[in-house]
């Protein structure tokens, strides 16, 4: 079980939700509907509280935490990329977090905002609402198209299908030893970033957001 009671709090987690067995959930956490957590991510709250709200997503790898007596809070649709690091910060609405981010405390990060892979958001620093932010210190580098909105919340639908998904046809099992001739494809219907929607001066980096 990815779940562990800390002193006098015991994590909570919506029945849809999916918490990954590989996860590890501590304390005061509490997680929403239709959440994913992914194999490998720690969300500790031992030292404050952590919340998750519906249709959230953290992923592999990640880790929550914070400084004593701070709450950390996901909103809803908030996506977390692999390996990303939130540390006492707070996430609004349909952001998205990029691969390997790290979100340092009292940050606040806006509604259907992109913070880029491997950006560096800075204890206290406020991103506003519907912008594309990067570099360390991560900073804003202009205000989303809403095409590039609606590619993130597609995005972040494919993780809000998963809980049920992996409800329903996860299962532990033995390798087969070979291919099988009649192996099912899988369907690609989701494209990487519109290069076209991306000036040619911006750094390139901001095609790896996760």
């Amino acid at each position: 079980m990815p779940f562990y009671k800390f002193k006098d709090w015991t994590p909570v987690a919506h029945p849809s939700s999916y918490v990954s067995p590989a996860a590890t959930v501590i304390g005061n956490v509490i997680i929403g509907a239709d959440v994913y957590i992914g194999p490998g991510a720690v969300l500790r709250g031992d030292w404050g509280k952590i919340i998750i709200d519906r249709g959230a997503n953290i992923q592999e790898n990640c880790v929550v935490h914070m400084f004593p007596g701070t709450t950390v809070h996901l909103h809803p649709n908030a996506h977390v990329g692999h390996g990303a690091i939130i540390h006492g910060a707070t996430l609004k609405s349909n952001c998205l977090i990029g691969m390997n981010a790290v979100i340092m405390d009292d940050a606040i990060i806006g509604k259907n905002t992109i913070i880029g892979a491997l950006s560096f958001v800075a204890a206290k620093a406020k991103i506003a609402d519907n912008s594309l932010a990067v570099g360390n210190p991560a900073k804003v580098i202009r205000e989303l198209k809403s095409e590039q909105i609606e590619w993130k919340t597609k995005g972040t639908k494919y993780y809000q299908k998963l809980p049920s998904e992996n409800h329903n046809f996860l299962n532990e099992c033995t390798p087969l030893s070979q291919i099988e001739n009649d192996r099912p494809e899988q369907i690609s219907d989701y494209n990487t970033w519109d290069l076209s929607l991306i000036h040619i001066s911006e750094p390139t980096r901001l095609l790896s957001i996760g």
